[in-house]
């Protein structure tokens, strides 16, 4: 049983935050184990994998980027410890940046323009997977837009690492 099968909602790269918590906690009440105490093994065993699962799933469906990866996984696109190879020209704007952020030292003005250029960056990585992030349909999405989908992910992934480093510096 996947993630979106738990919760009972469609395969979807963007989830509704705002119902997850509510279906979260029906859930959790449902299949607590203390309910089963006095049920078969078997259906002990079943409640107790059901809640790690519905666990997991919450915190994969809190996390947008890892909802994305969770969904490319589902479909066979993804891998774990994937070597992909991003587009040479996004590399060097990364490149760049890498640069900038060496040079700004404890320079505030240049922190915040990296600030800014890195979300730049992002709304522009952002923009051509929007509708497909936001309006996926299982089944009517195709193969072609979900790797988009998944170039875009990594360009994210790579990106944040930089943020990561530029918060460290302040």
């Amino acid at each position: 049983m996947n993630y979106f099968e738990i919760f009972g909602i469609p395969i979807q790269l963007k989830v509704d935050k705002n119902e997850l918590p509510k279906k979260y906690f029906e859930l959790s009440r449902k299949f607590h184990p203390d309910f089963y105490a006095n049920t078969t093994p078997s259906e002990q065993h079943q409640a107790l994998e059901i809640t790690a699962n519905l666990n997991k799933a919450f915190k994969t469906f809190q996390n947008p980027d890892e909802t994305i990866k969770y969904v490319l996984q589902l479909k066979g696109l993804l891998e774990e410890e994937e070597k992909y190879q991003l587009p040479p020209d996004f590399l060097m704007e990364v490149l760049e940046i890498n640069e900038q952020l060496m040079d700004a030292g404890d320079n505030p003005e240049l922190k915040s323009n990296l600030q800014s250029s890195i979300l730049n960056l992002q709304s522009e990585i952002y923009e051509p997977v929007k509708e497909i992030i936001e309006h996926y349909q299982d089944g009517v999405t195709t193969e072609k837009e979900l790797l988009q989908v998944k170039e875009y992910y990594y360009k994210k992934k790579y990106l944040y690492r930089i943020q990561q480093q530029l918060n460290g510096m302040s």
